[in-house]
């Protein structure tokens, strides 16, 4: 099992018990007032048939609370995901903290900055690059790249899930597009592993039919769903952090509610997608400190329900891979890892969902490898607090350097990052003063030439293509 990081520090909470009611118990307002909107007569049979109160004419489902905090409360505080390799296997929940990804859809060239679409070959380098991290843990949907050169846009997905079984033993979560969510079960069912769905509502309080068949057919087949809702406040919420809270809130329990409905213990994670809008374009703004507030009262708020988290902390503002990147999605990670959510979407991307590149991931991992250390806090006890050593040691001249206690603790207590310029101002001199980003692509280059992912048995590597060539079939790609 992939241990991740173990928060031994209490998470933030920055809203009061009486604060968290308000936000739920207007929640719970909505669903039985307002309600939510279905564009799936099946679901819509379904939810009349468990008591919901139904307008098939608006093709809205209004929930009494009962059934909505029946469905809450029969949601895993905890779930396992299975990788191929059992060394990768995931337990989501409690104090667990592990590190994902994120999407983009173009790679960028380091020296223009402009963006292009990946190779296949730059998408299988850019997995390979993300099995040999530390830490790095589960592959998020759409990753690396949505778009790859060569790969017919009905095929994104499963080729890209394709990519991912091949070339690394993590676990996934999938996007799903035109029903190929048959595609990803079947695969990652020949490769006897876990593979995470998702039931994405639209904002304002809406699920279009095709996120209703995706969350559905991931539940039946047991496997967890991720629900999570892109919204920008302001647009497609209230511009407040309380009241998108709050219309953020419904629009997931409606997924939740379903999942439980469905298959009662359904294992399912939520993820804080939230955005404020910038007013005079129109478009989100990445890597804002509203952000990290949205995903701090959302983490607390579903501690309270015990449901495991995700959250997203690795899209900027910034173009390119500088000091604005550094510091918008360092902020953000640190506050969504001390908030308490479960799994932390930092490694790759750039802007938004526009741009990813494995250099930005290897210097992410540095990002993950410090915030796990400061979550994983200090341990206290006779040995660590050393009043013995430091009564034999005494004033000057006595040192610390050579005693058995020093061996002992000097590697456990720090973070030791692999990218980052630790050299001393001569040493840089002499090392043609390379910066963080050049000691990123040497570091990549050392892992496309040294490391060898786990392949898939031939049999398996025989039904994954088997069940690519149907997919290929169906949309009409070959």
């Amino acid at each position: 099992m992939k241990k991740g990081f173990i928060r031994n520090i209490k998470p933030l909470e920055i809203l009061t018990e009486e604060q968290i009611q308000a936000i739920h118990s207007n929640t719970l307002r909505v669903l039985e007032s307002t309600g939510i909107r279905f564009e799936s007569p099946r679901i819509l049979e379904f939810f009349k048939k468990n008591d919901c109160n139904v307008d098939f004419e608006k093709n809205i489902v209004k929930f009494p609370p009962y059934i909505v905090e029946d469905s809450i409360r029969k949601c895993p505080s905890s779930f396992t995901m299975k990788a191929r390799n059992p060394k990768n296997t995931l337990v989501i929940g409690g104090n667990r903290h592990y590190f994902s990804d994120m999407p983009g859809n173009w790679t960028i060239d380091l020296d223009s900055w402009k963006a292009r679409p990946a190779t296949k070959q730059e998408n299988k380098e850019a997995v390979i690059v993300l099995d040999a991290l530390e830490n790095f843990d589960i592959f998020c949907a759409y990753t690396p790249y949505f778009e790859v050169d060569g790969i017919p846009p009905e095929m994104s997905i499963p080729e890209s899930y394709a990519a991912k079984i091949r070339n690394s033993t993590k676990v996934s979560w999938e996007g799903s597009q035109k029903e190929c969510e048959i595609f990803i079960i079947e695969m990652a069912k020949a490769t006897g592993q876990d593979v995470m769905g998702v039931g994405l509502p639209s904002a304002p309080l809406t699920y279009y039919e095709d996120a209703c068949d995706s969350l559905s057919r991931y539940i039946k087949a047991d496997f967890p769903v991720n629900i999570a809702c892109g919204v920008m406040m302001g647009g497609t919420s209230p511009a407040s952090i309380a009241g998108s809270l709050v219309s953020f809130n419904a629009e997931v329990m409606g997924g939740i509610i379903l999942a439980q409905l469905t298959r009662p213990g359904a294992k399912i994670v939520v993820e804080d997608s939230v955005l404020p809008m910038d007013m005079k374009t129109g478009h989100p703004v990445f890597g804002d400190i509203t952000t990290a507030l949205h995903i701090t009262a959302f983490a607390q708020l579903y501690r309270k329900y015990e449901i495991p988290t995700f959250a997203d902390s690795g899209w900027t503002n910034s173009k390119k891979i500088d000091f604005q990147d550094g510091y918008e999605r360092a902020m953000t990670a640190l506050l969504v890892a001390l908030s308490g959510v479960n799994v932390n979407n930092l490694y790759g991307g750039i802007y938004g969902e526009l741009e990813y590149h494995p250099v930005q991931s290897i210097l992410d991992d540095d990002i993950a490898g410090m915030i796990g250390r400061y979550i994983e806090g200090i341990d206290v006890n006779h040995d660590t607090i050393a009043s013995d050593l430091i009564e034999i040691t005494g004033p000057i001249p006595g040192s610390f350097l050579a005693t058995s206690h020093t061996r002992k603790y000097f590697r456990k207590e720090r973070f030791f990052p692999k990218s980052a310029d630790t050299m001393t101002y001569p040493e840089w001199i002499n090392l043609d003063k390379k910066d963080c980003i050049v000691l990123a692509q040497d570091r990549i280059k050392q892992i496309i030439e040294n490391h060898i992912p786990e392949p898939l048995p031939d049999d398996q590597e025989k039904e994954i293509e088997k069940i690519l060539a149907k997919a290929r079939k169906r949309y009409g790609s070959i």
